[in-house]
């Protein structure tokens, strides 16, 4: 083996190292108290009396995963907090939107007393469990010709997803006119959505700027292009040769109010002595350490930020800390299977290395 092999085999496996250092990082797992520290040393109501689980619903893209998957899990837990502790569980239903979650977290506060067991199953990320992104919030803005329409949505609670959609009513009355019947339908959709039906209906009213088109998309400039190319620049040059009829503009953003919204909503519904546990994939993983500086986007930013005293070392530290309650999630991807087992460890009182456990004190 030459000494360049050595060097790549050598590379590859500090990266490997690397990559897996983000999950087991011996300082992030001593904050976790879950392989190293005494869980009945937890000030936790033991055994559960009071159960509520809310399997979290939603329809993944290009997918044949079924969207109600959470409910199996959440009926194997509930058949065991049962037969195991003889609890008392409820079960939510149906909660496809943070707006269905908040509606029925709602009724039950003030329906019920709160449980020693709050347990959410969902797909989810650094920053928290993840539904559809859906809209909570909408406006339009009329200056004159100038149409600005304006759309707040959030995938996670906490995260701000901002759509803004600008046109002149001047240019094209077809257009203004499809908007403004067509806008509670669009609203609906997401954002890539929104504009690939936008500029289909833009292609068809807006005509082709000749000069343009041949001047990038000529048989000649064509054949200078790879043939697997071809078609995306034909596709690109019939967009810029176009005058456009609108504007869109999408952005995230944390959102303090809708964050803490959550949060209280969570205080709420668990005992001082209770246990919010986030069955879904990293609330208890730390935060990847970036090498290189990312295009902006949302992911870490939560536990990142200054919110609540932040930066925390994961969403399970965020959250134990704003709501005063033992958080604990599974650090790493998990699966259905994997929620289930984490959570019957949990309870029986069994050391695993890939739960984080965290106490409100701890940061």
């Amino acid at each position: 083996m030459n000494i360049v092999s050595i060097r790549f085999l050598v590379s590859l496996l500090l990266l490997w190292i690397s990559v897996a250092d983000v999950y087991s990082d011996e300082g992030h797992l001593m904050s976790c108290r879950s392989f190293y520290g005494r869980l009945d040393d937890l000030k936790l109501q033991k055994p559960p009396r009071r159960v509520l689980l809310i399997p979290l619903l939603s329809r993944e893209p290009h997918t044949t995963e079924s969207p109600r998957w959470s409910e199996q899990p959440a009926r194997t837990l509930e058949a065991f907090y049962r037969n195991r502790f003889n609890a008392s569980v409820t079960q939510l239903h149906d909660i496809w939107s943070w707006t269905d979650y908040y509606q029925q977290v709602e009724q039950i506060v003030q329906q019920s007393h709160p449980f020693d067991r709050v347990i959410l199953i969902s797909h989810g990320g650094f920053d928290g469990p993840v539904l559809t992104n859906a809209a909570f919030w909408q406006d339009f803005q009329v200056t004159g010709n100038n149409v600005k329409l304006l759309q707040f949505s959030e995938s996670q609670p906490g995260l701000k997803h901002e759509l803004s959609i600008t046109y002149d009513t001047g240019k094209n009355r077809i257009f203004s006119d499809y908007v403004v019947t067509r806008w509670p339908e669009l609203a609906s959709k997401q954002p890539t959505d929104i504009w690939h039906q936008l500029k289909g209906l833009e292609k068809q009213l807006q005509p082709l700027d000749q000069a343009c088109f041949q001047r990038y998309c000529s048989p000649d400039r064509l054949a200078t292009s790879p043939e697997e190319q071809r078609g995306y620049r034909l596709d690109l040059c019939e967009l810029v040769c176009r005058e456009p009829l609108f504007a869109q503009k999408t952005s995230v953003e944390i959102s303090t109010e809708r964050f803490f919204h959550f949060t209280k909503s969570l205080s709420s519904l668990v005992t001082a002595d209770g246990l919010i546990f986030f069955g879904a994939c990293n609330p208890g993983s730390a935060a990847p350490v970036k090498t290189v500086e990312p295009e902006p986007d949302e992911t870490e930013l939560l536990i990142n930020s200054t919110l609540a005293g932040g930066p925390y070392k994961s969403y399970v530290h965020l959250v134990s800390a704003v709501t005063g309650r033992i958080t604990a999630g599974p650090i790493g991807n998990s699966s259905a299977e994997d929620i289930v087992n984490r959570v019957i460890m949990f309870e029986t009182n069994r050391p695993q290395r890939n739960l984080c456990i965290v106490a409100p004190a701890a940061k």
